[in-house]
């Protein structure tokens, strides 16, 4: 178990990040398998569950929350808002949107799909650029003290923005991207996390499975799956960064560990407030995940790492351009 910073918020060292059985990287996985899987991950001591009404959209909370139902009272679910998404079709717009009235209307709604009384961590999604972070730290704060929310969350944020956030309301953890095959938060964010007390939560922790070993540059996506368009993925990148992946591969070798389990060990060891949510719609991947909480990586082995990977220059933007500009970092 990790404590998420100063807010007391404890959750298993490894979540699970729910994305992936709803969208992202393909079609919606079987609703009754997903089911099982996350119930799966409550049995093998997991307590920490990622979803956001984007993700489907509405359907993932929709699975989350049955699934998570039968032993609500013993998990943390973490949720987001933050876009414009059509109620009645579903569709998404091309914006933010963290007006207070409808991060309110969005709570709401999610409490219901989620089949609960409360959001243990709400995050906002995406900054929005229109609404000055003070109104929204304003809004989660009220459902906080109506008893609908327990923790306020953000997910990419800028630094400026995190503490300026914090300001109004303390920020229980922040939510981005980072992974041996992508270090920004190292620029600056940790410090601040750990000057602030809050909790991080990376998300992507396995590079959107480069780092499993699984993936070369023959490998070719589901026409629906979001790689497609991420210039990090494009055959030749995916080529030019194989380097990354040998690294891990070597020292899994000698660990007698799997390439997904170093490159979620040398996260956990980075700080002990980070809590990675690798994702998976497979019970084996879940378990090999599971299982790096036991990979022991010594001082040598993080700086021979370290070491490894800041030699090798990553080819490619780890998002597309209109959704980097959607970021802080």
């Amino acid at each position: 178990m990790r404590r998420l910073g100063n807010s007391g918020l404890e959750v298993s060292a490894l979540g699970l990040g729910c994305m992936g059985m709803s969208s992202g990287y393909g079609p919606p996985a079987d609703k009754a398998a997903m089911i099982k899987l996350i119930r799966a991950a409550f049995d093998r001591g997991v307590t920490l569950f990622d979803t956001a009404e984007v993700y489907g959209p509405f359907s993932n909370e929709e699975l989350v929350g049955e699934a998570l139902e039968p032993f609500r009272d013993r998990v943390v679910i973490a949720t987001k808002f933050g876009f414009d998404i059509d109620p009645t079709t579903g569709l998404r717009g091309m914006g933010t949107n963290s007006r207070p009235d409808h991060i309110k209307a969005v709570a709401d709604a999610a409490l219901k799909r989620l089949r609960t009384d409360h959001i243990d961590l709400f995050y906002q999604h995406r900054v929005d650029p229109v609404v000055p972070i003070e109104e929204v730290a304003g809004a989660v704060k009220d459902l906080i003290n109506a008893g609908k929310v327990r923790h306020f969350g953000l997910s990419e944020p800028g630094i400026p923005t995190l503490r300026r956030a914090h300001a109004v309301h303390p920020v229980a953890a922040v939510q981005s991207e980072y992974s041996l095959f992508y270090r920004g938060p190292e620029a600056g964010l940790l410090d601040v996390l750990q000057e602030l007390g809050v909790g991080f939560v990376p998300f992507s922790p396995l590079g959107a499975g480069f780092l499993t070993g699984t993936i070369d540059f023959n490998t070719k996506f589901d026409a629906t799956d979001f790689r497609n368009i991420v210039p990090r993925f494009t055959p030749e990148a995916r080529r030019a960064n194989q380097g990354i992946v040998e690294v891990v591969k070597e020292l899994a070798a000698r660990k007698f560990a799997s390439p997904a389990q170093v490159a979620l060990a040398w996260l956990l060891a980075q700080k002990p407030w980070i809590v990675p949510i690798p994702g998976t719609t497979k019970l084996p991947r879940l378990e090999e995940n599971l299982g790096a909480d036991k990979v022991e990586l010594t001082a040598n082995d993080l700086q021979e790492i370290r070491t490894a990977i800041c030699a090798i220059t990553v080819s490619g933007e780890r998002l597309p351009e209109a959704a980097l500009k959607m970021t802080g970092l």
